[in-house]
């Protein structure tokens, strides 16, 4: 931390009084980058922000009035000045009144430097914390990158650099694949839900540029965003979100990190491709009934294989980029024996106890993922549990969540017919019939179906006569083309007139 006013007025070797600003304990201990000594009447364009200025009030001799004071005194402020020390037995006996009363009106902390202490060996007070602030946090950065560059030398290499970061620098660190979408990692803390929405639109721009980039977010809670990868080929962006900007120190660090977790992230990724293929291959054997080869082999790489029951759950769509892998990759690091997962046929099965479904619904709606999962089975019933899966997820696509089989057979024979689109093939069966005379046909032909094709009840429930009816029903086997005698037509005829819309 550099010097403050604070720290100088500790100093008893410095003979400083405060005249005004006392009570303002913000202003005693805001740090000092520098001290500069000046009597010009305007120093100003030879200051910066942050600065302690040092005079002797030559250029205050014969000014006595209050304007020139309040001018000064002004122009400082402006400047962003952090306090003046004024010497006192040199040119001034005292600090010239109109001075202070200018600098206690306009919030300006004035100190009296007496006893003819020299300015150098303020200057040199200040310039000597700020040289071992910036040696200690040039020891800081290189110890730091040491631990990341170990951390490096894991099996889990990616996660345990970003870990590395976030302790080091008391952050949040999140890490973004090349769709924008976060990579889950076992990080300690949670990226602020304030800051989410911001971070995730700079992190889309930042991707759809193409280019690597760096920038910070203030609106986002203080979050510093850089790509990872070369031009055209970026593999991600990393978040870091801290509460003051990073110094040069930390963006050091920061920079390590982005150059290992380059080479980590392609690592990670060479092998993550070789593991999904092993993991394809596993299913495989577990589909052609090869159960105890792919437990063996599954229990060396990850560790045992879900118990019986078990269910198969199916995507309904393929899977884009590598966020939900890389999530159920750690869900299944974390409990092997509760969650197995390959690609199959483009699409993701996951396989899990019969009661471990939990942990997979929830994995699937942070990623907005819709699926399919089959009743509970044995493994010698996976071929079978991989249909129920399939149908279900067709069933469910569309609609969020994970859709259990045993829902869908609650919904009957129609139900699993109306997902595959059989409401078309009704509407053309129905096409003669679709339209204005043709309704009170089909009405006809639905109230006689619901009564058995007896005549005499239905036709009182259309409050009509059964002739009536009978020349109706007529009327629709010739638009139709069949024969209502015919059990088999009669089954079909209602089917169709169950699944058609509402309003056709």
């Amino acid at each position: 931390m550099p010097a403050s006013l604070r720290d100088l007025l500790a100093e008893s070797d410095f003979h400083l009084r405060v005249l005004t600003g006392v009570e303002d304990e913000a202003a005693l201990d805001a740090p000092l980058v520098w001290a500069h000594s000046s009597d010009l009447v305007d120093p100003t364009p030879w200051l910066e922000p942050g600065q302690l200025l040092l005079t002797d009030g030559v250029h205050f001799s014969g000014r006595d009035g209050p304007e020139f004071s309040e001018e000064y005194v002004a122009r400082l402020r402006g400047r962003g000045i952090r306090a003046l020390g004024f010497a006192t037995g040199v040119v001034h006996d005292e600090v010239p009144p109109a001075l202070v009363v200018a600098c206690e009106r306009q919030g300006l902390p004035l100190v009296e430097v007496a006893e003819l202490t020299p300015f150098m060996a303020i200057i040199r007070f200040v310039a000597d914390v700020i040289s071992r602030e910036q040696r200690e946090r040039l020891e800081w950065s290189l110890d730091a990158q040491r631990r990341v560059a170990r951390a490096a030398l894991r099996p889990d290499g990616l996660a345990a650099i970003l870990a590395e970061l976030e302790h080091s620098l008391d952050c949040w660190v999140a890490l973004y694949d090349t769709l924008g979408q976060r990579v889950h990692l076992p990080t300690r803390i949670a990226v602020p839900a304030a800051a989410e929405q911001a971070v995730d639109a700079a992190v889309r721009h930042a991707l759809a540029r193409g280019t690597r980039a760096g920038l910070r977010l203030d609106d986002g809670g203080g979050v510093t965003l850089q790509t990872i990868g070369q031009r055209d080929r970026l593999r991600g962006v990393l978040a870091v979100g801290t509460a003051t900007p990073l110094d040069p120190a930390g963006n050091d660090l920061v920079a390590s990190v982005i150059a290992l977790a380059s080479i980590a992230l392609e690592q990670r990724r060479a092998l993550d491709s070789s593991r999904r293929q092993l993991r394809s291959g596993l299913f495989e054997l577990l589909l052609a009934g090869s159960v105890d080869v792919a437990s063996r082999t599954a229990r060396e790489v990850w560790g045992a294989l879900p118990g019986e029951p078990v269910r198969v759950s199916l995507l309904s769509e393929p899977v884009q980029g590598d966020s939900l892998l890389d999530e159920l990759e750690v869900l299944a690091e974390e409990d092997g024996s509760a969650l197995f997962f390959a690609e199959h046929e483009e699409r993701l099965v996951v396989i899990t106890g019969s009661d471990d479904l939990a942990p997979l619904e929830r994995t699937l709606a942070r990623h907005g993922m819709v699926a399919g999962s089959s009743a509970p089975t044995g493994w010698d019933g996976l071929d079978h549990a991989l249909g129920e899966a399939r149908r279900a997820a067709d069933y469910a696509n569309g609609t969020a969540g994970l859709l259990r089989f045993e829902d869908v057979a609650a919904r009957g024979i129609l139900g699993l017919l109306a997902t595959g689109g059989a409401d078309s093939v009704a509407r053309r069966m129905l096409s003669p019939l679709l339209d204005p005379d043709g309704a009170v046909l089909l009405e006809s032909a639905r109230v006689w179906l619901s009564r058995h094709g007896a005549w005499e009840p239905a036709a009182r429930e259309l409050g009509v006569h059964r002739h009536t009816l009978r020349n109706r029903i007529s009327a629709v086997e010739a638009a139709l083309g069949i024969d209502l005698d015919e059990a088999s037509a009669r089954m079909e005829l209602w089917a169709a007139l169950v699944l058609l819309p509402r309003g056709r």
